[in-house]
Formats: C-alpha cells, sequence, structure tokens
C-alpha cells in the first residue's frame, strides 16, 4: 500500500528559510520530482510507503515548528498508485484521490488521513486531533528536539543530549512537554493497523 502526502506551509511569506529544510527532510524520504515536488511556491506532495507516512508527516512538522511563525497542514492519502509519471504531482491511484480530497476536507485540522475504510480513518482522525492539541503548540526548542529524537532514535537521552548539546534534563521535559511517549504510542498503533487494512 502506498500513501500520499499532501500539504502546505501555513505563514510561508512569514519567513523564508524554510525551504531548504523541507528539500533536506523530502529528501529522506526519496528523490525529486518522482517520490515529491514542492509546487504553488509553499504546496507539497510526497510519496512514501504506507507504514512510514504518519511519522514522515510527524517528522515535516517537527522541522517546520523549529521556526516560530510557521506551521504545516497535511493530509494523508492511503490507497494504491495506478499511473506513474516523471512528476509526483502527475501521478494516479486511490492514494492520490484521498490524499487530495482529504486536503480539501482540512479545515481547522493541521493533520488528517483518509483511506479505503471509514473505521480506520474515524479512529486515526480523532487520535491525530488529539494529537494536534500539542503537536500544533510545539516551540522552536521542543520541536527541535522532537526532530533530533525522530532522526535518531537509536540514540538514549544522554547521547542526544551530547549531540544536541544540551542538559539531558531539558531534554526529558521537552519530549514530555512535546508528548513524545503518546506520539510514539500513536505511531505504533497506526503502524500495527496498517498491516490490517
Amino acid at each position: 500500500m502506498r500513501a500520499v502526502l499532501t500539504g502546505d506551509i501555513i505563514n510561508s511569506r512569514e519567513d523564508e528559510g524554510w525551504q531548504q529544510e523541507l528539500v533536506a527532510i523530502l529528501d529522506q524520504y526519496g528523490t525529486a520530482p518522482q517520490d515529491w515536488e514542492i509546487y504553488r511556491g509553499d504546496s507539497f506532495q510526497l510519496e512514501v510507503d504506507a507504514t512510514t507516512a504518519l511519522k514522515a508527516a510527524i517528522h515535516i512538522k517537527a522541522v517546520i515548528k523549529t521556526r516560530a511563525e510557521l506551521d504545516v497542514r497535511i493530509a494523508i492519502g492511503l490507497g494504491d498508485k495506478t499511473y506513474t509519471a516523471t512528476q509526483i504531482t502527475q501521478a494516479n491511484g486511490s492514494a492520490f484521490v484521498h490524499s487530495g480530497t482529504a486536503f480539501d476536507a482540512i479545515k481547522n485540522n493541521t493533520l488528517v488521513l483518509q483511506s479505503a475504510s471509514k473505521d480506520f480513518d474515524e479512529t486515526l482522525n480523532v487520535m491525530l486531533s488529539l494529537a494536534s492539541l500539542t503537536m500544533d503548540n510545539w516551540p522552536p526548542v521542543t520541536a527541535a528536539i522532537v526532530k533530533a529524537r525522530l532522526e535518531a532514535p537509536e540514540l538514549n537521552q544522554t547521547e542526544l543530549s551530547k549531540q544536541l548539546n544540551k542538559a539531558q534534563s531539558a531534554i526529558s521535559k521537552a519530549l514530555s512537554r512535546a508528548g513524545y511517549d503518546e506520539v510514539t504510542k500513536m505511531l505504533t498503533y497506526y503502524e500495527k493497523q496498517i498491516e490490517t487494512l
């Protein structure tokens, strides 16, 4: 199963420096323009395996939230890919359709999901809206620590504190404030459920 993330940067004109960081993060998940593309200035699309889609969305959010003025809206569409093109924005399949439909209906949420299963979508979207209550309010320092944690899950907090040149207690408090354990539980739940779809 494939996943397509369709997103746009909120308040993109407030801070011009985000684009390089977004490119760097999208590059970790694929190659432009086949797997990802930035278009219309502040919109982007990324195709990944369905199991990594939610982690990729949270990772992108953490990167963008390291800049105080910014946030990001992301719609995850799950399904198949029936047409491959040289540019992702020209590819097609139910994953693309679901992503577009979910993005058009995103309203006040910053992270939504759509698949062919209404039950799965309902459960996950409740979880995502609750998680967003915390994630939408990550201050830049917290977002930077979440980003580092997602990029190096094998490091313990002491190793992470050395890497970030911060006290271990500061790392621990930031991850706690960020709801990192709860976010991790949600990711685990999502990955298990994906296998049943």
